[in-house]
């Protein structure tokens, strides 16, 4: 039985045969459906026609269904007629000024990017487009919702992983190294030692660094006593009784000892020559062309190590590991301090009406900037893409998009050419035409 074009009822638990059919397939049965349903009226018409005209001599007002139905199988093929010639020869005759879009797929492609550029692209339609989007509001609430900004954080950092595993690669590494490489070597190390150690004396942490070095300096008298006991007797005249070597390295090292506990306080008077040493350091490191140089030479040979240069070397393997075993947790570092960034900057955005506008006049110039500049190219682009268009392929999916639309053409030309057909042969009738 022939489709009539309705889709039948779907029984209940059953899902629709369109249900899981993809938009390309929905349409192409559409079109179908639509296809059979203006054919079918067509041979409707025939039908109608022929049996009117066999049985109008026993029925004289048959005469005025004769008269419709003729009239709508004109309409119905003058306007199949018309589409058909829109996309192929009809009956695959090679008709003059058919199988239109095929044989001026080019001029199509290069009107079509002409009237993009012209009209879609036209600064002015552009900038008053974008003013009335307000497309700053929209963006900041859409990104002030938690969900959004999961979402764009996911996809932010799915696109960094394929990047990193594809920079696995030694000229990477290579070129990682001698960039840090070039970029210490450029840096001058006296100048940037001052800098540091005038942060620290300005702060006083310098006194810590003091404070560690009597740390230090007590351990070093605690773990090597003997050591020194033997010092101070090696040294001792032969004839001093042992006794007497031992008091005199009990009073030196108690001397040492005393003169480290006192200066723990914070006011002794050696802690002053001590940052008087350092800011000292510190003016020769910035001033004097000696200390400079020997700088650039210890830095150099510090940069020229193997070892330095291995780790160097290591650098980006090791950020690189790091990198990705941090983007394969679902609550990775990079990835929670992506959302959470996002969603601030988005709860910022959209609590602030300033923001917004300026976000607007942001999108608006990079737009007329970037994009109105290249319309004509634009155009040429879209010209060019239709020109590379397999011709077949084109009629298929430009009558895929407008087809089903096309086929009320059909049907409304037989209906309407129908009526008009019955409404003249009325009229003639009325006024007596044999």
């Amino acid at each position: 039985m022939e489709d009539s074009g309705i889709e039948p009822d779907t029984a209940p638990g059953k899902a629709s045969p369109l249900a899981d059919a993809s938009p390309e397939e929905r349409k192409a049965r559409e079109l179908k459906k639509m296809r059979r349903l203006a054919s079918g009226l067509l041979v409707l018409m025939l039908v109608v026609f022929i049996l009117a005209r066999q049985y109008m001599g026993v029925y004289p007002w048959l005469s005025y269904v004769e008269a419709f139905a003729e009239a709508a199988m004109i309409g119905a093929i003058a306007d199949w007629f018309a589409v058909t010639a829109l996309f192929r020869h009809p009956l695959r005759l090679p008709i003059p000024h058919t199988a239109i879009i095929p044989r001026n797929k080019d001029r199509i492609g290069q009107s079509l990017g002409r009237f993009i550029s012209t009209n879609f692209l036209d600064p002015v339609l552009i900038r008053q487009k974008l003013r009335d989007m307000d497309s700053g509001r929209k963006v900041a609430h859409w990104l002030a919702q938690p969900d959004n900004a999961r979402f764009l954080a996911v996809r932010m950092s799915g696109t960094v992983k394929p990047i990193l595993e594809a920079l696995d690669d030694e000229h990477v590494r290579v070129f990682v190294r001698d960039a840090i490489t070039r970029r210490l070597a450029a840096v001058e190390a006296a100048p940037l030692l001052a800098r540091v150690l005038g942060v620290l004396v300005a702060h006083r942490h310098h006194q810590v660094l003091f404070d560690r070095l009597l740390d230090i300096s007590a351990d070093f008298l605690y773990n090597h006593r003997e050591e020194l006991r033997e010092k101070v007797e090696a040294k001792s005249a032969w004839w001093l009784p042992k006794f007497v070597d031992e008091k005199i390295f009990a009073k030196i090292v108690t001397g040492i000892e005393d003169t480290l506990l006192e200066m723990r306080d914070p006011d002794h008077p050696w802690r002053e020559n001590f940052s008087v040493a350092v800011e000292e350091f510190c003016h020769h490191l910035l001033h004097s062309p000696e200390y400079r140089a020997r700088g650039e030479e210890l830095k150099a040979e510090f940069l020229a190590n193997p070892e330095v240069q291995a780790y160097l070397g290591s650098v980006w393997n090791e950020l690189r590991a790091h990198l990705l075993a941090d983007l394969d947790e679902s609550e990775g570092a990079i990835r929670t301090g992506l959302e959470r960034a996002l969603l601030s900057l988005g709860r910022r955005l959209d609590s602030d009406p300033k923001m917004q506008a300026i976000l607007n006049r942001w999108l608006e110039r990079i737009v007329l900037h970037y994009a109105v500049p290249q319309r004509d190219q634009i155009g040429r682009f879209i010209a060019g893409v239709v020109e590379r268009w397999d011709t077949r392929t084109l009629v298929d999916k430009l009558e895929l998009q407008v087809g089903k639309d096309l086929q009320y053409i059909r049907i409304n030309g037989t209906v309407v050419g129908g009526a008009v057909g019955l409404l003249i042969h009325a009229l003639t009738q009325a006024i007596g035409w044999p």
